[in-house]
């Protein structure tokens, strides 16, 4: 019985074996007859197969042309110096270029195929010409791309911000729509519209222009404008939708005012303050002032305080830097600083700091004085009181320091002329010439202010009430308006005409009744009024301090440059292409200011 099954087994596994091996060698014996020659053959079919499938390729492209499918197409050109903007007009000239080529491509194949089919031209001979049709279309498609790379470019820049535009527009509608729910509603139309607002916001963030978009900008921005074409759809009611868009409209206009008012009271608050490095450095400065000795405090050269034959310059300020930059530049920018005489007037809080300062670091050739306004005796007692009876908000307006201006006589009882600067001005060029100007008779020579095309225009209607009969009896509402800053004044002619006298009595009626907005420069204009002589622009450049517009050119040719306004280089809120004409002038490097923490 075993025997039996054994040569069952032996037989079924000789029946497979045969099965498998059989095939193999039925095979092997057909594949024994190809010669060379038949491999050749097979190897021309293969060629043939290939042409075959570029034909039925390019037949495609044909097709496809004659079609005039609409829609934007996109071609991707590898090469380097293509364009990487297409117009959807230039993709379509490219198409039927590409197709007229295919074209031209498919007739010239199926004249080569059949020549080789009838002559028996060999297959090298196609090859090369395939090869020289191809290098053709692509010189042809270069030289087309290039003729139209400057224009796509062009066309790109104008609509670099055209998404950002829409997709702030979608997030507008969107907001509208949604504001349409009533409260608390959860439908499933509101939580679309929320979540399309999210990503869309997300997707714009700060964006200003198309190439700041992330890529999935495009994706987002069509989900939007399904989910609007459904609210439009249960919200069909234009009128309801205007209404909502003139409410956001206001709104927005309210937050823009509001914000507006607000940054400008910070501007202004900001302007009042004193930083806290200057703070730190008149500190420092006055303890070390009163560690001297009475004989280390004096400076010297003091014989020259009198002399009217120098240049007597002169600026009233509490700011150590800002006093410290005039005297530098003046002094750097003078051809002869052995001549020049600085007349520093402060208070007696800031005076020993001040002092100190310039004990410190002497300014060279020429000759320094500081004094407090606290030595004026006479002024003190006798006008001080109407200074502080004005009324103002802003503290600068009522300072004793900046209406000692019109007591320049007073002060400098023995000197002819005298310039006085305000303490934002920096010194450029040599003022030499400045003291030879002829002032006609005249008190003050100033620059003019009165071309609306500057940022310096002021009229004196602007600052001066003139439906009061006093002042329109007496002054000229359009007349040519002039600037503070830098100020040449005949000190000899003041005296002889009182000018002092006249702005005390221009003083004291301001107080009984508002003839003018606070300030000095209003008061001067009509103190000074027919006493002024006018300077070239090139002498004092004014706006520094709140117009960012300013011409370099304007400013670099300036003798003088004046940063009026609340933005002083010293603040952080200065102009910061502007800070560094006065910065240059600061001793960064010295110990007081880097233990002071003030940097550039």
């Amino acid at each position: 019985m075993k025997k039996h099954r054994q040569w069952q087994r032996i037989l079924i596994l000789s029946l497979l074996s045969f099965s498998v091996v059989a095939p193999i060698v039925l095979v092997s014996q057909r594949l024994k007859p190809l010669t060379s020659v038949g491999r050749m053959e097979f190897i021309e079919d293969l060629a043939n197969i290939k042409y075959r499938t570029d034909d039925l390729r390019l037949n495609a492209i044909k097709q496809e042309a004659a079609e005039e499918l609409k829609g934007p197409k996109l071609i991707v050109l590898k090469e380097k110096d293509f364009s990487s903007v297409v117009s959807h007009g230039a993709d379509e000239n490219s198409d039927s270029d590409q197709s007229r080529d295919a074209q031209d491509a498919s007739k010239f194949l199926e004249a080569n195929d059949s020549e080789t089919n009838d002559k028996g031209k060999d297959e090298h001979q196609i090859q090369q010409n395939i090869i020289r049709m191809n290098s053709r279309e692509k010189e042809q498609l270069n030289q087309e791309t290039g003729t139209h790379d400057q224009r796509l470019r062009s066309q790109s820049r104008r609509v670099t911000d055209q998404k950002v535009k829409q997709m702030i527009d979608q997030l507008i509608r969107a907001k509208a729509y949604s504001s349409f729910a009533s409260p608390g509603s959860n439908s499933y139309l509101v939580k679309e519209l929320r979540t399309r607002i999210k990503e869309v916001e997300r997707a714009v963030g700060e964006a200003s222009k198309d190439s700041d978009l992330p890529r999935s900008a495009s994706q987002k921005m069509k989900s939007m404008e399904v989910s609007l074409a459904k609210a439009s759809h249960v919200f069909p009611d234009c009128s309801a939708m205007a209404t909502k868009l003139r409410a956001m409209a206001y709104n927005a206009e309210e937050q823009v005012r509001t914000q507006k008012n607000q940054e400008s009271y910070l501007v202004q608050l900001a302007g009042r303050t004193t930083p806290k490095g200057l703070h730190c450095l008149s500190m420092r400065l006055t303890a070390e002032y009163f560690f001297l000795q009475p004989e280390e405090r004096q400076f010297p050269n003091q014989q020259k305080l009198h002399d009217p034959s120098l240049y007597h310059y002169a600026v009233f300020s509490d700011n150590i830097l800002a006093c410290a930059v005039v005297v530098n530049s003046t002094i750097a920018s003078a051809k002869e600083p052995e001549k020049i005489v600085f007349h520093v007037v402060t208070d007696s809080l800031n005076l020993p700091a001040i002092s100190m300062w310039f004990l410190l670091n002497p300014p060279g050739k020429a000759t320094i004085h500081i004094q407090s306004i606290e030595n004026f005796d006479w002024f003190s007692t006798k006008y001080n009181s109407i200074l502080k009876e004005q009324k103002s908000y802003d503290p600068r307006y009522t300072s004793a320091l900046n209406h000692l201006r019109f007591y320049l006589p007073d002060i400098f009882p023995a000197l002819n002329k005298i310039v006085l600067f305000d303490h934002d001005v920096v010194v450029q060029g040599d003022l030499t010439g400045l003291w030879r100007v002829d002032m006609k008779g005249k008190v003050n020579a100033a620059v003019e202010t009165c071309l609306e095309s500057e940022a310096s225009f002021r009229l004196m209607r602007m600052f001066i009430n003139f439906s009061d009969p006093f002042l329109a009896k007496r002054f000229n509402a359009n007349v040519c308006t002039w600037a503070f800053g830098m100020n040449l004044f005949d000190l000899l002619e003041w005296r002889r005409r009182n000018i002092t006298k006249l702005y005390r009595n221009y003083l004291q009626l301001g107080h009984k009744r508002s003839l003018w907005k606070a300030g000095s420069l209003p008061l001067g204009w009509i103190t000074f009024y027919n006493q002024t002589v006018a300077l070239e622009k090139r002498w004092h450049a004014l706006g520094l301090g709140y117009h960012s517009g300013l011409g370099q050119g304007d400013i670099e040719r300036a003798a003088v440059i004046h940063y009026d306004g609340v933005m002083k280089p010293w603040l952080e809120i200065g102009i910061a292409k502007y800070k560094g004409y006065w910065s240059k002038h600061v001793q960064y490097d010295h110990p007081y200011l880097q233990q002071c923490n003030i940097h550039e």
